[in-house]
């Protein structure tokens, strides 16, 4: 036995001088603790558009009242998104409801992610799409309002490409990333100190259109996290890139992923985003094994910031999207999805989603709303069952990221 531990020691010495110090951090990476598990959570106020006035009234009580359903499911988190076009748009009924979500939380005993989200960049560019303001497109021409916020569109690339070099600025020369930080910064002072707070993520799956942009979006990350940690100790989450097109010309690999972290790696976690089986096929098996490899090659925890099971057929221009009628969620599918996750020993999972506005996407309706009250549907159980099934009645106390 003693032979055997000194062996390891010796093997361990050696791959350190081979690798360097970030060797022996590669252990930690893998999760031993029970992970959080949790959903995404989509509010009223906080998803406010700038440019499109059309949102659902949320039901009476809707924060409260979905705690208490997250509670009673067994779940233990939300990742719960925020847009910094609605800040813009309505600082006070932002701020009013992200307060109300930590007290929510606070009461039933659920911690909270509050996640900078964006997709499709911003309202300006695409009337579906969300999440940068309008004072970061007023500035420059060359952002056309309407021209497209989605990865394949030119206008998107322009902006995203400007973003990554840092040129990106108001109408009064002030930088965007600055701005951003100074945006999250005023939320971790309204809810940090909640017990429910666990986090924080600095932006949703960001656009990677070269492969020059990998590192800068890993000094992008970098600047964030320095600007938090003089804000918060809580834990901070990166996120993964779109598109994740393994044969593209980004060249994503586990190398160039690992670009993206942050130079302070302490109480940070990877969000990615897994639709489907991780072996339901060769690339979701090679997709999900490319991030394996990134978490090993950084040594920071892997969190599921999104999971569900759907099917995606190409569109228009070639772009795959999801196909509604073709993807479903069962509980064979679900606990499949989680034995994964728990085999590869991940951070935490958030399932998609938790929104009282419903979706084509039969599964994204874990709730409706039935005369202003929020009722589940087939797919909160299938949640609520896969969880106890493959993780137990009580999701973990993982609540710090080790690096």
């Amino acid at each position: 036995m003693i032979k055997t531990i000194i062996s390891r020691v010796v093997i361990i010495s050696i791959l350190s001088v081979i690798l360097g110090a970030s060797a022996l951090v590669v252990s930690n990476a893998q999760t031993t603790q029970e992970p959080i598990n949790g959903v995404v959570m989509k509010g009223a106020y906080v998803s406010v558009k700038e440019n499109n006035y059309d949102v659902p009234t949320p039901p009476p009580n809707y924060i409260n009242d979905s705690f208490k359903m997250i509670s009673e499911a067994g779940l233990d988190h939300v990742r719960f998104l925020v847009y910094w076009e609605a800040y813009e748009k309505n600082p006070e009924l932002f701020m009013k409801e992200i307060e109300s979500v930590a007290k929510a939380a606070d009461q039933w005993g659920v911690k909270v992610i509050y996640d900078n989200h964006q997709w499709h960049t911003s309202s300006w560019l695409e009337r579906k799409g969300t999440g940068f303001p309008t004072l970061l497109f007023l500035n420059n021409s060359k952002y056309t309002k309407g021209g497209g916020g989605n990865t394949p569109d030119p206008a998107a690339k322009l902006f995203w490409a400007d973003w990554w070099n840092r040129s990106v600025k108001d109408s009064q020369g002030r930088d965007g990333w600055t701005l951003m930080a100074d945006f999250l910064k005023k939320i971790v002072g309204v809810v940090d100190n909640h017990s429910s707070t666990l986090g924080y993520e600095i932006l949703s799956e960001p656009h990677v259109d070269k492969v020059s942009q990998w590192s800068q979006v890993g000094g992008f990350n970098s600047f964030i996290v320095g600007e938090l940690r003089n804000a918060t100790q809580k834990t901070i989450a990166y996120s993964m890139n779109v598109p994740v097109d393994l044969k593209g010309p980004i060249n994503l690999t586990p190398e160039n992923l690992a670009k993206m972290a942050p130079s302070n790696k302490e109480n940070v976690v990877f969000k990615i985003s897994v639709y489907g089986v991780p072996d339901r096929d060769a690339y979701q098996k090679e997709r999900f094994d490319t991030f394996l490899r990134t978490r090993d090659l950084t040594g920071i925890p892997l969190y599921i910031g999104e999971w569900n099971n759907v099917v995606r057929t190409p569109g228009e221009g070639g772009v795959f999207k999801i196909n509604p009628g073709a993807s479903q969620l069962t509980v064979d599918n679900a606990d499949k999805i989680l034995a994964a996750f728990k085999k590869a020993g991940v951070w935490g999972t958030a399932f998609w989603k938790w929104d009282y506005k419903s979706a084509d996407t039969a599964s994204f309706n874990l709730i409706t709303v039935n005369n202003g009250t929020l009722v589940p549907t087939q797919y909160y159980n299938v949640l609520k069952a896969s969880v106890a099934a493959i993780y137990g009645n009580s999701s973990g106390s993982n609540n710090t990221a080790v690096s």
